[in-house]
């Protein structure tokens, strides 16, 4: 099986660097030495990487022959190498940066040549900023006895150059300048300062006890100390030369007191790394849909590791507490977070790989635990602070100079939905393939193969209301804003179910407070979903839809206003839905407009319709008429996307409506997992296409016993439609077995279907019903005499006989036949044909009474 968390390299130091290298000829220092061997990997001389830039340039170092520091650039779109400066002396660069023009290089480093091993840690550093775009000037902008890390701000607008540049300046004495360095030109060259002096600089934070850089949004998110707690604040760096406090918000965490930790800011390989075990693990990530949360490792035990991620978007925190005692002691290594789209990846490597939905985390079922093979992540290189990852899905190990981007397999994820025993495996196979996939008709085809193979398996869940309520989240949500609100994302509500070796305790926490009036791109989405979560409006409107749709009822009694709203609504949804696939339709379900069907489409748009217009009223009413046709033709189109699948997979046509035949085994199976449709409808009050009951029945004709069918028909579970009635009556001849059949229908038919069943049946049976019918009609009439009432009530009062005298019968109707309307007068009915029908009537019962008590000789 596939690997679920897939990584595919797009770079390489050793295969994009190291053969240009190799070809640089001697002079200036600039040659390169042999490649360094897996032991001197870690040599302070050998060739490494020292950071990424928000263009996703990478800068690296390495030495030449005369033991000159030579800093290089690889561009990853023109896969080109450039020399950017070449520092003539032996020095361990610590960190580096160039700007978006590539006329500034800012470097710090220690002194290598003059200063022994045992000695390093205590020497001074010193931070350059070079002209190199021409080489031109160099000024020291630190000298400090602790390292400095140097990285320059990237405007937005990339293909814009300015006058100045700003430089991150991050010191391990917990505090980050911003450098303000002006460029001008002098006598047609490029110099860095108009005058001697330092550049202006700015104090962006101190007291610092952990930083991390988002190199793709320019932001900047640390951890200061604040009154006995501790705050996470972000700061949003823009293309000038101004920056913003975005949000402040108080961690419920007690951090020891440790190292600084700095994160995606490159790598110190010359930092002691048994410091930076002790730092904090912990790092923020953000989407660009507004998610914002913090991974934070906890603590470990022999047997246990607890971490917690606080979703501040979402109001609260999920501490989980993974179960190693399995595997191997977990004393002394690291967890790994990873941004990988929507989910976030938490590894521990050799033990366990778990992906949280950063979107929907309400639910455990939603992400994937793995342990053994399946949670392996084998070409990272890991250690502590190594494996960065820096822009959205890209992962860069510094120890092996590889950069990979992340990605979730998709053949994986279905194989998990295969072959899993788990329900929450299933589940979050599932709602990732449908909601997190490009292409979605791909997962589709592939998650309705599986319902169609698998409909039974799950015991917790309901597949086939997972994947219409999932997938239609995906086709809807993005109609408008906020609509991803109110619309239900799954089919669960709670999940009590149990994940195998993890548990998992969540805690309310408090909501980020955000310090600008008016933000912009991901800090709105975010400042919105923090206004619904202030009034628990996302999960209210949810409910309310739930809601308004478990109390629709098709039998309430109805204005004629409001029944012709609803039908012109039909009309329009079924215009549709004769559209919904440009080939030809396999399964014959629009032969009729089943009655029950309409009514409950165009209940549902007329629902829908004030939910959405009362919570989105910067929506005009067009619009929101629109978004209601769009739901519930969608709706009806994935019921019929199932029913394709299924058909395809069993080959079926439309000869199951030639009722005079035997089903077949496969059609069999079609039926009961129509069964389950109809289950998986009716559980969440949603209608099916129109014709469903209608195929579902003629179905049931053929492939099921007389008992069988008539017991789904009394229990509900098949209804009588007009259509599947008036081909049976006409299909099917008079044998024994089909009288048999008609009858028991016929008797369980309504009074309104009753009469047009009976006009189509040449049968006996047919002909006492009409009679009865039409002496009841006549007498009816005639009894609204007065005279003829009361002395019918003396009658009745005095007597109650369920046979009348013939005579006395046929004469009655000879009298009043001229003086009332035929009320079926389409029909050959009148006292002669009551005459015939009552004798023969008369002779049955009079057989069967002689029969009854007859004296045996």
């Amino acid at each position: 099986m596939a690997a679920l968390l897939e990584l595919h390299s797009t770079f390489e130091l050793q295969r994009d660097v190291l053969p240009l290298l190799l070809l640089l000829g001697g002079g200036s220092g600039t040659e390169a030495r042999a490649p360094p061997s897996d032991s001197d990997q870690k040599n302070p001389e050998s060739l490494h990487v020292v950071n990424v830039e928000r263009n996703g340039k990478i800068l690296y170092t390495w030495k030449g022959n005369q033991r000159y520091t030579n800093i290089g650039l690889y561009d990853p779109n023109t896969k080109q190498n450039q020399l950017l400066y070449t520092y003539q002396k032996d020095v361990l660069v610590v960190s580096c940066s160039v700007n978006h023009e590539m006329t500034l290089l800012a470097f710090s480093y220690l002194d290598a040549e003059s200063v022994p091993k045992q000695q390093r840690s205590g020497s001074k550093y010193l931070t350059l900023l070079i002209e190199i775009h021409p080489v031109n000037d160099l000024r020291v902008l630190k000298a400090t006895e602790s390292y400095v890390q140097v990285q320059f701000l990237y405007p937005v607008e990339n293909n814009k150059s300015s006058p100045e540049s700003h430089l991150l300046l991050i010191l391990e004495d917990r505090y980050i300048e911003v450098c303000h360095i002006s460029v001008v030109y002098k006598d047609g060259c490029r110099v860095v300062l108009a005058n001697s002096a330092l550049p202006p600089k700015d104090r962006a934070a101190e007291d610092i006890i952990w930083a991390q850089w988002d190199m793709l949004e320019q932001r900047l998110f640390y951890i200061i100390p604040k009154k006995k707690t501790h705050f996470l604040q972000c700061i949003q760096f823009y293309p000038n030369k101004s920056f913003t406090l975005m949000i402040d918000v108080p961690l419920d965490i007690q951090f020891p007191a440790t190292a600084l930790r700095l994160v995606n800011f490159g790598y110190n390989h010359y930092q002691d790394r048994a410091s930076d075990k002790e730092s904090l693990n912990l790092q923020v990530f953000t989407s660009k849909s507004g998610d914002l949360c913090m991974c934070y490792c906890s603590g470990q035990e022999m047997q246990k590791v607890t971490y917690s991620v606080m979703f501040f978007h979402k109001g609260y925190c999920k501490t989980f507490t993974a179960d190693v005692s399995r595997t191997a002691c977990v004393h002394g290594k690291d967890i790994l977070f990873l941004n990988i789209g929507v989910y976030v990846a938490v590894h521990l490597p050799g033990h366990f790989l778990h992906l949280l939905n950063m979107q929907h985390p309400h639910l455990m079922c939603y992400n994937f635990f793995l342990t053994g093979e399946a949670a392996k992540i084998n070409i990272l290189h890991y250690e502590p602070g190594c494996v960065q990852s820096l822009l959205e899905a890209g992962v860069f190990d510094y120890c092996t100079g590889k950069m990979f981007t992340a990605s979730i397999n998709q053949s994986a994820v279905l194989g998990l939905l295969s072959n899993s025993k788990w329900d929450c495996l299933r589940l979050a196979s599932m709602h990732c393939a449908l909601l997190n996939f490009e292409d979605v008709t791909f997962s589709e085809a592939e998650v309705t193969q599986w319902i169609c193979d698998s409909p039974s398996k799950c015991q917790s869940f309901d597949p086939i209301q997972e994947f219409i309520i999932a997938s239609l989240y995906r086709k809807m949500s993005g109609k408008a804003s906020h609509l991803h609100k109110m619309l239900p994302y799954t089919s669960v509500p709670h999940w009590n179910g149990v994940i195998p070796g993890v548990t998992c305790r969540t805690d309310l926490i408090a909501l980020p407070t955000l310090k600008t009036k008016s933000p912009n791109g991901m800090w709105a989405k975010l400042q919105s979903d923090l206004e619904y979560m202030k009034h628990d409006s996302e999960y209210k409107l949810r409910r309310d839809w739930c809601k308004l749709i478990s109390e629709v009822n098709t039998d309430e009694k109805r204005t004629s206003i409001y029944h012709q709203n609803i039908v012109q609504n039909i009309k329009r949804v079924l215009s549709k839905l004769e559209t919904w696939n440009s080939e030809p339709r396999l399964v014959p379900i629009f032969l009729e407009e089943d009655y029950h069907h309409k009514e409950l489409v165009g209940l549902i748009i007329v629902k829908l319709k004030a939910h959405l217009m009362k919570n989105l009223q910067h929506l005009r009413k067009n619009e929101i008429d629109g978004i209601v046709l769009n739901y519930v033709s969608t709706l009806l189109k994935q019921f019929l996307l199932v029913m394709e699948t299924v058909w395809k997979k069993y080959c079926l046509g439309s000869s199951v409506f030639c009722l005079k035949e035997r089903g077949t085994a496969q059609e069999l199976s079609v039926f009961y997992i129509m069964g389950r449709i109809l289950e998986a409808a009716n559980g969440m009050r949603l209608p099916l296409p129109p014709g469903f009951y209608t195929l579902h029945t003629a179905l049931g004709v053929r492939c099921l016993p007389l008992c069988t069918f008539l017991h789904y028909i009394d229990n509900g579970v098949l209804l009588l439609t007009e259509t599947c009635v008036t081909r049976l009556l006409k299909d099917l001849d008079n044998s024994e077995k089909n009288e048999k059949l008609k009858f028991s229908i016929v008797a369980r038919l309504p009074e309104a279907l009753c009469q047009k069943a009976y006009q189509l049946w040449d049968h006996p049976v047919s002909s006492t019903y009409f009679a009865t019918n039409y002496v009841k009609r006549l007498l009816e009439k005639r009894w609204k005499n007065e005279q003829l009432c009361r002395r019918y009530c003396i009658e009745h009062s005095r007597t109650s006989v369920n046979f009348l005298p013939l005579n006395y019968l046929v004469d009655m109707l000879a009298e009043v036949e001229d003086k009332a309307l035929n009320p079926f007068e389409e029909d050959t009915v009148d006292s002669k044909f009551v005459e015939e029908i009552g004798l023969k009537q008369t002779r049955t019962t009079l057989s069967l009474y002689t029969h009854c008590y007859s004296i045996p000789k």
